[in-house]
């Protein structure tokens, strides 16, 4: 029984141990990531190593049919390989794959139709839609650099017009509008793909909503604070401005007792038209007439 199991996955040509060759080939391709899986081929105690090759419409028609071993999948001991960066043109591609043991080889096994990139599953991306304070924000998965994304946004309110931004962002948080308090906003988005054409479908609708307020308390306590020290710097600073420019530009002059006494007395019997109230200059410049007066007085005596 073990001998007629280890002869299974062998055939035998011309005396020689030929392995099989893989099955069942085909393509899964999601969002221009392709991978081409087989059934595996099984040896008791033994690892398979898996050659993968490719044409591409370039290499069919201009280059004599030659096939092109893969970047990633040759050798590879998995029954799979990622064919993505291989696949580089919107054309059929033939695929091919063989098994190799030792020195031993299997036959290519091909694809039975031709690949081309354009049948590829598209797919909404994950979404996130957050609120950033009044701001309406939303980031989205990074599907690779030939990838564009269409949000649509608008308010859920009845005939409320709908919004459109293509967004290239890879995973970068992404501003859409500034909301107003107490509205619901809502997204859905759809990849863009302009290398095949195509788009996928929209993705599931969601919403987001900033409540009633009309400032953040943090906002409204700093505005608070800010007012009343306006209340109190600004009388302060009109005060003392005010007491500044009356000592600058009105000065209150106390004249000492001898100035007032040789002022006002000798003064008050020969200048009745005196008075207490001149400024220093003049009261300076009277100063040689009350000389002069007293000088004329004591003569008199």
């Amino acid at each position: 029984m073990w001998f007629l199991y280890a002869l299974i996955p062998c055939l035998l040509v011309d005396g020689v141990a030929v392995l099989p060759a893989p099955q069942n080939l085909s393509v899964h391709s999601t969002n221009m990531k392709h991978l081409l899986m087989w059934s595996p081929v099984v040896v008791p105690g033994e690892i398979i190593h898996y050659f993968v090759e490719y044409q591409g419409e370039y290499e069919s028609l201009y280059m004599s049919h030659i096939w092109i071993p893969s970047s990633w999948g040759s050798p590879t001991e998995d029954p799979e390989c990622d064919i993505t960066d291989d696949i580089t043109a919107t054309v059929p591609y033939n695929l091919r794959v063989r098994a190799s043991l030792g020195s031993q080889t299997s036959a290519w096994s091909t694809l039975q139709h031709p690949f081309n990139r354009n049948s590829t599953i598209l797919t909404p991306p994950v979404m996130e839609v957050t609120k950033d304070g009044f701001h309406l924000v939303i980031k989205l998965e990074d599907l690779g650099p030939q990838f564009e994304f269409l949000v649509a946004y608008w308010r859920r309110e009845h005939g409320a017009k709908e919004h459109v931004k293509v967004v290239r962002s890879r995973g970068i948080p992404v501003h859409l509008e500034t909301m107003e308090p107490g509205v619901a906003y809502c997204v859905k988005v759809r990849t863009l793909v302009k290398a095949i054409g195509r788009h996928s479908p929209f993705s599931q609708v969601e919403c987001v909503k900033v409540q009633g307020e009309t400032l953040p308390l943090v906002l409204a306590l700093f505005a608070f604070v800010g007012f009343m020290l306006i209340l109190v710097v600004v009388p302060l600073s009109i005060w003392k401005m005010g007491r500044l420019l009356r000592y600058s530009c009105c000065p209150v002059v106390v004249l000492p007792d001898t100035l007032v006494m040789l002022f006002f007395f000798p003064f008050s019997m020969t200048l009745t038209s005196c008075s207490l109230s001149l400024s220093l200059v003049w009261a300076c410049t009277l100063c040689g007439f009350t000389s002069i007066c007293t000088k004329r007085r004591e003569e008199d005596l």
